[in-house]
């Protein structure tokens, strides 16, 4: 089944989004199910202001190496219950799994409320 195509424009959305969501990109990934390298891809792209080539319709000849990105849905993780995620005043997030110290927790809580 072929997938439709994302263009330029949603991916622009898509990065905004995930800067403004204070996830690292793997993180941001998972929770929207993009593959977490296309989203890097398309950041430095959008950062560059460089439009992807644009793929023309020919036929290589037959010493010729084709290569394509093609996006592959993140797989989604399953929900750890021994995880939960601190919402701060700033709008950051912060996820904190079991085994975490509670006074480095504080001190970086700190630290991001600041910022």
């Amino acid at each position: 089944m072929a997938r439709a195509r994302t263009g330029r424009d949603e991916w622009q959305k898509r990065v905004q989004r995930w800067k403004d969501s204070g996830l690292t990109a793997r993180e941001f990934a998972a929770e929207t199910g993009i593959n977490a390298g296309t989203l890097q891809f398309w950041r430095y792209k959008l950062k560059q202001g460089i439009r992807p080539a644009a793929r023309t319709k020919r036929k290589p000849s037959s010493n010729e190496i084709l290569a394509s990105l093609v996006e592959v849905p993140a797989p989604v993780a399953a929900a750890d219950d021994r995880c939960f995620e601190i919402e701060l005043g700033n709008g950051r997030r912060v996820r904190v799994g079991s085994g975490f110290d509670a006074e480095t927790l504080r001190s970086l809580i700190a630290v991001l409320e600041a910022a």
